[in-house]
Parts: structure tokens; sequence; C-alpha cells
């Protein structure tokens, strides 16, 4: 008899495929590109970026080459292992979580780089009190 436990992802491979993506999607590679030049197919690069499969330590240095960085990228947010007392790995804030899911989302990479090109602090700053009063009327009409 199986637990679920066991057929979830380990909490490892789906912050190495988060990152994976991330990279990817800020690189403007599609995950067809990426698996023709890994000679893979785009199923398995959305395997490895769900965390579905892990990524073998030979296939990361060719997916780090692919998207132009290094290995370490991958593993950033992580706690460092010789810290590690027991289990898990993940040493990501509940803040960090929440950025990495929303750069994970089309429309929020899109509108983080686009936010990002914006030289004005006070157009920048008009646009988060415009999203926060979205937010406040969403709010109001549940």
């Amino acid at each position: 008899m199986t637990d679920d436990a066991s057929r979830s992802p380990n909490p490892i491979d789906v912050h190495v495929g988060r990152r994976v993506r991330q990279r990817r999607k800020a690189m403007g590679v599609t995950q067809e590109r990426l698996a023709d030049d890994l000679g893979l197919t785009f199923q398995q690069v959305q395997k490895y970026e769900r965390g579905a499969n892990r990524v073998s330590a030979s296939k990361l240095y060719e997916i780090a080459v692919a998207l132009q960085t290094g290995t370490e990228y991958f593993f950033e947010g992580l706690a460092d292992p010789s810290s590690l007392k027991t289990g898990g790995g993940e040493a990501e804030p509940a803040s960090e979580k929440f950025v990495n899911a929303f750069l994970m989302s089309t429309e929020g990479l899109e509108l983080a780089e686009l936010f990002s090109q914006l030289k004005s602090p006070r157009l920048r700053k008009r646009i988060v009190e415009l999203v926060r009063s979205m937010v406040e009327d969403t709010d109001e009409e549940a």
C-alpha cells in the first residue's frame, strides 16, 4: 500500500523545476525550444518544471548551459544542506513562495518584466495604488 506522500513530488524537485521554468520564461525560451536544445520532448521539460520527474545532474548542467546560467541558480532559495538537521531542504519563506508563485504565472512574469521597465517611482506607486483599489473593490463585491 502506498501513501499519497510517496507519490507527490519531492519539494526540492519542485523547487528546481520552478527555477527552470522561471529562467526559461525570463530568457523568452519556449518549452519546445528548450526541449530541442536538450534532445528531449517538450512533455519531458513540462515534467521537469512541475517536479514530476527529477532532473539528473548532467541534464541540469545542460539546462544551465541552454539557459545561460550557473547550476547554482536552480538551488537558490533552498537551505544550505550542511545547516539542516533533518529532511525537507526548503528554506523558502512564505513571502518568497508567493513571489515564486506569482512569477510562475504568465501574467505575473509579464507584469513583473513590464513594471521593472518603468523608470518613474511616482508612476510605479500609482500603479500599486490602482491594483490595491481594484483588489479592495473585488473584496467588497464578494
